[in-house]
């Protein structure tokens, strides 16, 4: 995910320049302070297991992960190949109703996932769980596939697709339409309106805070760290201004276009970010290849046993899990909207494609961040987890992932640079138009109130850049989370939908194979 390590407040890196901007700043955080503290306090309640504490919401998302892979017989596993086939352009056609390709809508929702949380989440997850948590964050990662299965084949079945082409779908629309389907009758339709209502505005509240001032912010605060900071070309007066009026300019370009403009840029620029990344965790791999099988037995063995700072065994797994819920969004329902526009005739080829997003997200790059700082074993890391040991602060999670890099590439802080604003960047276009479709789904769909959204939206990138505003993301993080509680219940009570039309489509397949003559999905 793209938001700050698990429970910590966003960063306020950026101090706000001015006073008038100071004034304003103080009186948001103010105002969104007591909101903030109670609606997080609430989401992020901890819940404490074997002595360990972490957040209810963390175990609310674990378990229906794990629910939802017996329930479907391990389809992230048995249907791995199929989604790969299904990517390639397999059992699709250039007719079907739909905005944008399989390929293009699962880099649009990578896009939406993949961010800082890898980079410095993963940082904060080994130093505070040891190398242990790693083993349980890719465990939860693959539970995790399972449950964007679920909720984007859904996304599809319920979308709304509109007389000029567009399709709007998430869980807006399934929660309303597929609990008054499910449910008919008063009680569904209720039920079903109140919880799209309420996810509705979480999303928007969220697209606008968190998947965009939040990556504003961060992408400025790097940017102008590695130009000398205070003292360097972006530390005078206005730069943040100035910064965050291009940042909107190039967003606004993007969004105008829609989701088909989304995932043209997307499905470049997904695939680039992930391949500078990796390149770089893989040459410090390479580098330290004699120390990779310790690295490894360090994952494993650390998982069961009591190396954990954060309480033994349980701690690295509490930890683990944490982080994969964090950083892959699954059980929110958040990606569903962009899976919704895709090109097809069946919703379960969507789910299958979805599947592969946890495993892009947390199975490779938050497992390439873990493996690139264990076989580092830098001072850094060990004194950080003393210090953590010893009862003091957790350090920055960026820091430790970026000190692991500087043993091979000196200069990695320039190619960290590069790989937060190409996150940062496609996360923005992402949740643009996340919170388009929510907006849409409260106001009204027309071109008039698109525009004004879009507009609103690219605003609210510069107070990003120029604010740090505290509260409102604390708020933000709190009230996206807060989709879970709702999003959940209503995947329990339409699971047997989603195992009807992955039925079908497996006795499509099966036909297939048989040379039966069937219709085309």
């Amino acid at each position: 995910m793209t938001t700050s390590p698990p429970l910590s407040p966003p960063s306020t890196v950026l101090a706000a320049e001015g006073g008038a901007l100071s004034s304003v700043e103080e009186a948001v955080n103010t105002v969104f302070t007591p909101v903030s503290e109670a609606v997080s306090g609430f989401i992020f309640a901890e819940v404490t297991v074997f002595g360990v504490t972490f957040p209810w919401i963390v175990g609310w998302l674990v378990v229906a992960a794990a629910i939802f892979t017996a329930y479907f017989g391990v389809i992230q596993l048995r249907g791995f190949a199929t989604a790969l086939r299904i990517v390639r352009g397999k059992h699709s056609s250039p007719d079907d109703p739909g905005e944008i390709t399989h390929f293009q809508a699962l880099s649009s929702a990578v896009s939406g996932t993949v961010g800082l949380g890898n980079i410095a989440g993963v940082g904060v997850a080994v130093t505070i769980g040891g190398a242990g948590a790693t083993f349980w964050m890719i465990l939860a990662g693959l539970l995790g596939m399972c449950t964007k299965f679920v909720e984007c084949t859904l996304g599809v079945k319920y979308r709304d697709v509109h007389p000029d082409g567009t399709v709007s779908g998430g869980p807006m629309h399934y929660l309303r339409k597929g609990l008054a389907e499910r449910f008919p009758g008063g009680v569904g339709r209720g039920v079903g309106r109140v919880l799209a209502f309420g996810a509705a505005v979480m999303i928007l509240f969220f697209g606008i805070a968190g998947g965009n001032m939040f990556q504003a912010n961060q992408t400025f605060a790097q940017l102008r760290d590695v130009t000398g900071g205070d003292d360097g070309l972006l530390g005078s007066d206005g730069a943040a201004l100035v910064f965050g009026i291009v940042l909107a300019l190039v967003v606004g370009a993007v969004i105008i276009g829609g989701i088909k403009s989304i995932g043209r840029v997307t499905s470049k620029l997904v695939p680039t970010m992930a391949i500078v990344y990796v390149l770089g965790c893989l040459a410090v791999i390479l580098v330290n290849i004699t120390s990779l099988p310790m690295a490894i037995g360090q994952i494993v063995t650390g998982a069961f046993n009591a190396d954990s700072v954060a309480g033994g065994a349980v701690g690295a797994l509490i930890v683990g899990f944490q982080r994969a819920a964090f950083s892959n969004e699954a059980g929110l329902g958040s990606a569903s909207i962009a899976h919704s526009a895709v090109k097809t005739r069946r919703p379960v080829t969507e789910g299958y494609v979805a599947l592969l997003e946890p495993f892009i997200d947390t199975v490779v790059i938050c497992t390439m961040t873990a493996l690139t700082i264990v076989v580092a074993q830098t001072q850094f890391w060990k004194d950080a987890q003393a210090t953590v040991f010893a009862g003091g602060p957790r350090p920055d999670g960026v820091t430790v992932t970026s000190e692991s890099f500087a043993t091979v590439l000196p200069w990695f802080p320039y190619v960290l640079t590069i790989a937060v604003v190409l996150f940062a960047v496609s996360t923005i276009i992402t949740w643009s138009y996340y919170g388009e479709k929510a907006w849409t789904y409260l106001f009204g769909k027309s071109r008039g109130s698109e525009m004004a959204y879009r507009i609103v939206f690219c605003l609210f990138t510069v107070v990003g850049s120029v604010l740090t505003l505290g509260s409102v993301l604390d708020f933000a993080d709190a009230v996206l989370f807060a989709l879970a509680l709702f999003n959940i219940i209503g995947l329990y009570l339409l699971a047997p939908v989603v195992k009807r039309e992955l039925k079908e489509f497996q006795a499509y397949l099966r036909s297939r194979r048989e040379g039966v003559e069937v219709d085309a999905p």
